[in-house]
C-alpha cells in the first residue's frame, strides 16, 4: 500500500454544489475519513449523497470544493489512480464476459497484461463469480453485475475505495459476501468509503458513519459515540414496579405486557447493574434478561432527518425551497 503525508484519506472542506435553478444539492460539507477504515455515507434520497462521491471521483465538478483525498488536493489525477470507484446504476458492456469486463477496465487503469489476467482471476474467485467469469455480461443478473463492479473497483490494487451503492439488487447471502469482501479489504490497510442506504449493512462493517441531510452534514463520527446518550442497560422482571426504583438515581421502571417491568438504568458501568440484581434476588423477583441497549443506526438516523418542528421526515429539496423563498423575501 501506498502511503501519503495526509493525516486523513479524505479530508473535505466547504464543498458546496448549485445546480441550474439555484438548487444547492450541497452546501459546506465538512468530512473526514481516516486511512484503514471503512466509512459509511448515509441519508435520505435527494439529500445529496452521489452527488458528493461524484465530485470527489471528479465526475461532478463542484461549485466549491476544497481539501485532499489520499493527500494530495481532489482532482489530481495521479491520486485517482490509487482509487477504485464502482458508481450506482454502473453499465458494462453486454458483449464482453466477467473477465473480459475486469481486464478491460484494468487496461484504461494502465495495469500491465499479466498483472490483470492475474488479478481478474483471484477478483473474481473473491467475489464469488468464478462459474460465471467467462460468460457474458448479458446473461448477467443485478446482484451478479453488482459482484463484478466490485471487482472491477479493486483491479488497479487501490489505496482507497469508493463504492456508490454497492449491494443495490443483491441477494442476503450477497450482501454477505460483499460484507466479507469490505473486511478483508480493511484487513490488508486499505480505506473503504460506502454510500448506502442499506442502514443494517453499514452498521455491521463501518468504523464510523456521516449522515447527510439536505446537503448538509448533520453528524458523523463512530456509532457508539453518535449513540452515547442512548446506551443503557434494561432488566426485564415478573410483576409491577419495585418500590425502591428510586433509591438508585439512574433507575427508573415501564410497564410491560404479560405483566412484566423493565427497569432502565441510564448507565453502560456493569458495575453499577450489580446492586439491583442484588436487590431483586433478595425479593426473589424473577429476571428475565440483562442487557446493554442502544439505539440502532436506523433510530440515529432517523432522528438525524425528522425536522423536529414538525416531527416528521425532511422532504427532498426542502433546503434550496426554503433559501429560495427566503431571498425572495429579502428583495420585496
Amino acid at each position: 500500500m501506498t502511503s501519503d503525508n495526509g493525516k486523513y484519506a479524505i479530508d473535505l472542506h466547504e464543498v458546496d454544489k448549485v445546480y441550474k435553478g439555484k438548487v444547492h444539492a450541497l452546501c459546506s460539507i465538512e468530512m473526514k475519513v481516516h486511512h484503514g477504515e471503512i466509512f459509511g455515507l448515509l441519508g435520505p434520497n435527494g439529500a445529496g449523497k452521489s452527488t458528493l462521491v461524484k465530485i470527489m471521483m471528479t465526475v461532478v465538478r463542484p461549485t466549491k470544493a476544497k481539501g485532499t483525498m489520499l493527500g494530495q488536493p481532489i482532482g489530481h489525477k495521479p491520486t485517482l489512480a490509487r482509487v477504485g470507484y464502482l458508481p450506482e446504476h454502473h453499465r458494462f458492456p453486454n458483449y464482453l464476459t466477467g473477465r473480459q469486463t475486469l481486464e478491460f477496465f484494468a487496461a484504461l487503469a494502465k495495469v500491465d497484461r499479466p498483472t490483470r489476467k492475474k488479478r481478474a482471476a483471484s477478483l473474481l474467485e473473491l467475489v464469488g463469480m468464478s462459474e460465471w467469469g467467462n460468460k457474458k455480461i448479458s446473461s448477467y443478473s443485478k446482484g451478479m453485475m453488482q459482484r463484478v463492479g466490485i471487482a472491477q473497483a479493486l483491479m488497479n490494487d487501490p489505496d482507497l475505495i469508493v463504492l456508490d451503492e454497492p449491494t443495490d439488487g443483491v441477494d442476503p447471502v450477497g450482501r454477505r459476501d460483499i460484507r466479507d469482501v469490505l473486511i478483508k479489504m480493511k484487513d490488508q490497510g486499505k480505506t473503504v468509503f460506502l454510500n448506502s442506504h442499506l442502514l443494517s449493512e453499514l452498521e455491521m462493517v463501518c468504523d464510523r458513519v456521516a449522515i447527510l441531510v439536505q446537503g448538509k452534514v448533520a453528524t458523523q463520527g463512530t456509532i457508539d459515540d453518535l449513540t452515547a446518550d442512548s446506551q443503557r442497560y434494561e432488566i426485564v422482571i415478573d410483576g409491577q414496579e419495585p418500590s425502591w426504583v428510586n433509591e438508585f438515581g439512574d433507575l427508573r421502571a415501564e410497564s410491560r405486557a404479560n405483566h412484566q417491568t423493565v427497569l432502565i438504568l441510564g448507565s453502560t458501568d456493569a458495575g453499577k447493574v450489580q446492586p439491583i440484581i442484588d436487590r431483586l434476588r433478595s425479593t426473589q423477583t424473577t429476571i428475565h434478561s440483562i442487557k446493554p441497549v442502544r439505539e440502532s443506526l436506523e433510530d440515529l438516523f432517523m432522528r438525524a432527518v425528522t425536522d423536529p418542528a414538525t416531527g416528521k421526515a425532511y422532504q427532498p429539496g426542502a433546503a434550496s425551497t426554503k433559501r429560495k423563498k427566503k431571498r425572495a423575501g429579502e428583495g420585496s
